[in-house]
């Protein structure tokens, strides 16, 4: 039975805020598919409250629970991964989806917060100043297999938000300079062969069109050159509610998935954006808060971890809405349609209210 004392420490700005910005993100889905019927909003809003309902139920349970259980769920999740490449069916061009009924879920989204609560395990008890090579091998290896499982479904996007979790994961744990001259390499090693092997010609483009952007307008580049409109035609305050003529004329690709946020700078404008990244500012700062208040190493993992993995892949979209990095799919946590990202997020963020709660002695 949950304790009366944690009971009290359940972090409700917090929740509020994610919630806050939840709706928001119902609100413009709303407006971006508001010619094509209310059956995302209404899926939306049921994944919202799911969310809050598991995101309760977690909290109950004590987070070192889920540390000693994660290497069970982390060959589980890896297991069903494999299983998707071999028999899953194709859905968007993807062996990504598992299909339950009405719904669709992502193990790979899920999947991500396993492999933090990994991470955080084996990093509970160290006590090196810096990493050894042990270390360093194991958590690269963590990360890097199911990403590269991700990778193969094809779902190059959802495979490089793996990447924030052990890039923080160097940083907690003090990487040393030749370790991460040995990454550096391999990433050039990686990148010369994946280029000329491993991406297709769709994936090349849309690098290509990040270098030159007016190359192909109606092709690669459309995508961007789209986002760019939407975002320069809303001006300081925007066009209005539902009046924004890229989403609404649906000149918008994907707008209520990976461009949610274009259509909100059109319709809202700079000022409306400001308010959603101050409600996201906010949230980052509660969730690195929670590292900072741990009472363990372990906590301080799963805070930052979390924390990283919302704030880099939020930054990622932002970046791609304006051509400073490649269109990858990535969504935005919170806003974009999908329950899977959705429950995602709520779990992650669930992870630093976790360690919050028990964060005294008396827990």
């Amino acid at each position: 039975m949950l304790d009366r004392k944690i009971l009290k420490e359940i972090d409700v700005t917090t929740i509020l805020l994610m919630v806050a910005i939840s709706i928001t993100g119902i609100i413009f889905v709303y407006s971006a598919i508001y010619y094509q019927g209310s059956q995302y909003v209404w899926k939306q809003i049921t994944w919202l409250l799911l969310c809050l309902v598991v995101l309760l139920i977690s909290l109950m349970i004590d987070y070192k629970l889920y540390l000693s259980i994660s290497l069970p769920l982390y060959i589980f999740m890896n297991l069903l991964l494999l299983g998707l490449l071999i028999f899953g069916k194709k859905i968007a061009n993807t062996r990504s989806w598992i299909v339950l009924g009405p719904f669709q879920v992502q193990p790979s989204e899920l999947t991500k917060l396993v492999v933090i609560l990994v991470l955080a395990r084996i990093f509970s008890e160290y006590k090196e100043d810096l990493m050894s090579l042990k270390a360093f091998l194991l958590s690269t290896l963590v990360v890097a297999l199911p990403a590269t499982l991700t990778a193969l479904q094809p779902d190059l996007g959802t495979a490089l938000t793996y990447l924030p979790i052990l890039v923080s994961t160097y940083i907690l744990a003090g990487i040393k300079k030749k370790h991460l001259a040995v990454i550096l390499i391999a990433m050039l090693v990686i990148g010369l062969v994946g280029w000329n092997y491993g991406l297709k010609d769709y994936q090349k483009q849309r690098i290509e069109t990040l270098l030159t952007p007016d190359q192909d307008p109606r092709g690669a580049g459309y995508q961007l050159r789209q986002s760019k409109i939407a975002i320069g035609s809303g001006g300081l305050t925007g066009k209005g509610y539902r009046k924004g003529t890229q989403s609404q004329l649906r000149f918008l690709p994907a707008r209520h998935t990976d461009f949610i946020m274009a259509v909100m700078a059109e319709e809202v404008g700079f000022l409306g954006l400001i308010i959603v990244f101050s409600l996201y500012f906010l949230l980052l700062y509660r969730l690195f808060s929670s590292a900072w208040v741990s009472a363990d190493r372990a906590g301080v993992y799963l805070a930052f971890l979390a924390a990283m993995l919302i704030g880099c892949q939020f930054l990622i979209n932002v970046m791609m809405l304006v051509g400073l990095f490649p269109i990858t799919g990535i969504p935005v946590p919170l806003i974009s349609y999908g329950g899977s990202s959705l429950l995602t997020s709520f779990l992650a963020c669930s992870l630093a209210i976790n360690v919050r709660m028990r964060r005294f002695s008396f827990i």
